[in-house]
């Protein structure tokens, strides 16, 4: 039996579309310089104290746990992970900032027979669960209440990990654990005792590996592929077998990744997750999280994709994996997920008695989790089981210093914060509001405290949002702080609607130009710069780029290894092209051209670039398969596709004009006189507001004047066919003593592995008046030279 809560369901399916810190800690340090070919900074130098800490003499280890609630905390220290009993236990003490703590010699843990790694966790007592002396592991002395007026939810019979744990040793249930029963509160479970079962905090010294020297590069000029750090290498026959699936591995992918042109690696959750469960039962998604969005510990790497999984192996070889990355000038960037935790919610929605107490609700429930009104349930904005906490300072305090950690400690160049609306919450209980302006909310705190990278590129990190959770104002695309930069679901639907439900959805060449132009609708009224779009077609929850292209409707009951994955969204304005794999093909073709062509950062999904398929799977939550990891056996067509992206991306690295730091000057969208970009109809003239606004016109063409940008190209003119049917476009002036060259021509009779001209090879076309036939929904791409 695994963790039967909530936080295994499906939840993505569910989603529709300078600070005071607290804890006593004191300020945060101002951001340095990120060069970590020095030595890493050392544990003692880290801005707080909560955790397990060594002293410089690395003699004594300091515990440190934050409870505003508790009326005793114990900490327990293990020689080994599971199946033992403890070798001591120790009292801690509470400062005046609610922080408990107490120091203990090495040495006398050495006497006490921790022999070697010493594995720990806490205990702790409050008002629903009083101390009693006469409390033994497993009984019930003390017990008042599983939960009580104020939300409290201690039990002693629960070790609880550390919050601030830098590693943790496994997962609640395992393949050698299975019985998730035992982490429960309750009646049923109340009395029993996880010790022995339960995840344990590793006492780790500083470690001095080398993440290498941080890319300063602006987020304009990335190209951002997101992947499953599992998924890049567990399928890979040309990495060895031990480091298929691991940080290893990754790392070994960096030269190839950075060939196809990948400025950024953006991973999906590596902080601590459920996910041993995936080993449990074989050739099945019983009870899998291969996603990995339901987080145990925030500071942790996930010891799953390490091949090294000895105490601080896994914290080594993320770092050396970073190190990787950087040598080949690609930035590493995760997704982070503070808006719920793995522990879940209620086993069922009539009961409030029964929940998981593995570390945070059992430290300090109302703290670090938003409760209903009466503070018996979890409030849930998130669809799994109940929304951390983000307005509280402490819980705050939790997520930045988190942050920083991976930051700085770890070499992390970026974050995508999912769910990040949640981030936004004005309130701790009993409600949800979002609310940018509020200098208090979490969104805001790491802001302002995670020394974010300028829009012209240095040291810093760089910031992205998911803009939506479930419920409420939590749809807020365009309405992040200024400076974030955010998933653009408007770009992604726009482009969809225009390829996949021609004659049945209204969109007009003014919406595909507002898009292509950097969405200045959304990000230009706060300050924001066209790079704060972050467009993109497909991402990891729904289809694949093929798929989107080749599937009507999701077929997510599949046997193992493609299903069953439940729920998944219905509405995926997605359309097979009549069945027909050339014009599938075409269609990915276009989609990744008007990604590539866009103003704002491009990011896709890994695999995208060769077609990968989930064979019409867009829930793949689960699928910790052969189906799911990227397969690098490929065919012609593949191949085909990848050489097409690779040289459409190194077509987009080689044009600054394809990446403005501002948006166009005079771009008008109802067909004004514009400078640095014009919009025309195809028969050549410019295209009025009369035109740009008919959502009868599927066919748009513009020309960027390249010599405002420096390009190499003195103008880079696109024309888009939307319709069903060919249509002829008369090309514009390429300036004086220009002509117009093909790049590329997305058409069925240009495929094949010169479908992008590589520079120096384009085509001669002709000047101005030329007529150029592009067929039913393609794309051609000029430069003028």
């Amino acid at each position: 039996m695994k963790l039967p809560s909530p936080n295994r369901l499906p939840w993505r399916a569910l989603v529709a579309a300078g600070t005071v810190l607290s804890c006593g800690t004191p300020p945060l340090p101002e951001p340095g310089t990120t060069d970590a070919s020095n030595t890493q900074v050392s544990q003692a130098a880290l801005s707080w104290t909560l955790g397990a800490q060594y002293d410089a003499t690395k003699s004594n280890i300091t515990f440190s746990v934050y409870s505003s609630r508790a009326t005793r905390i114990e900490v327990f220290v293990y020689n080994a992970a599971l199946n033992e009993q403890e070798k001591a236990r120790y009292t801690l003490t509470k400062n005046a900032n609610n922080v408990w703590s107490t120091t203990v010699p090495v040495s006398t843990l050495r006497t006490a027979g921790v022999a070697g790694t010493m594995y720990y966790g806490y205990r702790a007592w409050g008002p629903n669960w009083p101390y009693s002396a006469s409390w033994t592991k497993g009984s019930s002395a003390g017990f008042v209440s599983d939960v009580d007026a104020q939300g409290n939810r201690f039990n002693p019979n629960k070790l609880l990990v550390d919050p601030y744990a830098l590693e943790i040793s496994h997962d609640p249930t395992n393949p050698s654990h299975t019985d998730g029963t035992v982490f429960a509160s309750g009646p049923t479970h109340r009395n029993k005792d996880s010790g022995t079962k339960a995840p344990k905090g590793i006492v780790l010294a500083p470690d001095t590996t080398s993440y290498g020297t941080k890319p300063t590069r602006a987020l304009k000029d990335d190209i951002v592929y997101e992947v499953h750090v599992r998924g890049l290498t567990k399928g890979d026959s040309s990495i060895a077998a031990a480091y298929q699936g691991t940080y290893k591995g990754a790392g070994l992918k960096a030269a190839s990744l950075a060939a196809l042109g990948v400025t950024a690696v953006e991973f999906l959750p590596v902080q601590e997750t459920d996910n041993d469960d995936n080993d449990v039962v074989a050739n099945s998604t019983q009870d899998d999280n291969y996603w990995g969005y339901m987080t145990l510990n925030y500071f942790a790497p996930d010891r799953r994709y390490s091949s090294d999984r000895t105490p601080g192996g896994p914290t080594r070889e993320f770092k050396a994996m970073v190190k990787a990355f950087h040598d080949q000038g690609i930035k590493v960037f995760i997704d982070v997920v503070y808006n719920h935790t793995g522990e879940g919610g209620s086993w069922s929605s009539s009961d409030t008695s029964t929940y998981n107490v593995l570390s945070y609700r059992g430290l300090d429930n109302p703290t670090y989790y938003s409760l209903t009104n009466d503070k018996q349930n979890s409030w849930d904005n998130t669809g799994v089981g109940g929304n951390f906490n983000t307005r509280n300072p402490v819980a705050q305090d939790v997520i930045i210093h988190s942050l920083k950690y991976w930051k700085d400690e770890l070499g992390v160049d970026g974050f995508r914060f999912d769910l990040a609306s949640v981030l936004g919450n004005t309130c701790e209980h009993g409600c949800f509001n979002y609310d940018k302006m509020d200098a208090n909310t979490a969104l805001n705190r790491v802001w302002n405290n995670l020394s974010p990278r300028a829009p012209g590129g240095g040291t810093g990190a760089d910031l992205i949002a998911e803009p939506w959770a479930i419920g409420g104002n939590s749809y807020q695309v365009g309405n992040f702080p200024s400076g974030w930069a955010e998933w653009n679901g408007y770009y992604r639907d726009t482009f969809r609607k225009d390829q996949n439900q021609l004659g049945s959805a209204t969109v007009t060449p003014g919406d595909l130009a507002t898009r292509l132009a950097g969405s200045s609708d959304l990000y230009g009224d706060d300050g924001r710069k066209p790079a704060h779009s972050i467009n993109f077609l497909v991402a990891h929850d729904g289809f694949t780029l093929k798929d989107l292209y080749s599937c009507n409707s999701k077929n997510n009951t599949q046997s193992w290894p493609y299903g069953p994955s439940d729920g998944g969204e219905d509405h995926n304005i997605s359309w097979d092209q009549g069945g027909a794999g050339a014009d599938q093909r075409r269609a990915a073709r276009n989609g990744l051209a008007l990604l590539m062509l866009s103003a704002g950062t491009p990011m896709f999904n890994g695999g995208d670039e060769f077609l990968r398929s989930q064979a019409c799977n867009n829930n793949a939550y689960n699928l910790d398969s052969s189906a799911n990891w990227l397969n690098y056996s490929l065919t012609t067509e593949q191949t085909n596709f990848k050489t097409f992206a690779q040289r459409l991306i190194a077509f987009r690295k080689a044009h600054p004009a394809l990446r403005p730091a501002n948006f166009f000057s005079g771009s008008d969208t109802n067909g004004n006189v514009m400078e640095q970009l014009r919009w025309f109809r195809p028969d050549g003239t410019m295209a009025d507001s009369a035109y740009m606004t008919n959502a009868s016109n599927h066919a748009l063409a513009w020309r960027i004047d390249g010599t405002e940008f420096g390009d190499p190209a003195a103008a880079i003119y696109v024309a888009y066919n939307g319709w069903s049917e060919a249509v002829n476009f008369k090309l514009p002036w390429p300036f004086n003593g220009k002509s117009w060259y093909r790049v590329t021509d997305t058409c069925n009779w240009a495929e094949g592995s010169g479908q992008v001209a590589s520079p120096g090879s384009e085509t001669l076309i002709g000047g101005e008046n030329t007529n150029y036939g592009v067929c039913a929904r393609g794309l051609v791409l000029l430069i003028a030279k």
